[in-house]
């Protein structure tokens, strides 16, 4: 008997949540999303939001994000210094509940450890 896989992007996943956490998972990515619920970012303002992640970690997962479909790039070259803004694509707005039910789960966890 064969067991079901998922295909997403080229990579092949054993079930649906392992999916997931393949386009969400890691220690930055849900942290980038959660600030991209609020809108559109520049990659200095990111920055700013989340000072403890380094900038070649904050490129290579907003890079992976926007290659999962998750995150929009749009580079402004008009007029100088070169401009680059990220928002959630419409198929990145849709982890909005997911990320608040993460936020939410997160800020429960605090409260039973503070607790013990």
């Amino acid at each position: 008997m064969e067991k079901e896989t998922y295909n997403f992007n080229g990579t092949e996943y054993p079930c649906c949540t392992s999916v997931t956490m393949g386009i969400i998972g890691g220690k930055w990515k849900t942290v980038i999303l959660f600030h991209l619920i609020e809108g559109e970012l520049r990659y200095t303002q990111l920055r700013k939001k989340i000072p403890h992640v380094t900038e070649r970690t904050l490129s290579l997962q907003l890079k992976k994000l926007e290659e999962d479909g998750v995150v929009n790039r749009k580079v402004y070259t008009k007029k100088p210094p070169m401009k680059v803004e990220y928002s959630l694509t419409t198929f990145g707005k849709t982890l909005v509940p997911l990320l608040n039910q993460i936020g939410a789960w997160g800020n429960l966890a605090v409260k039973q450890s503070a607790k013990k």
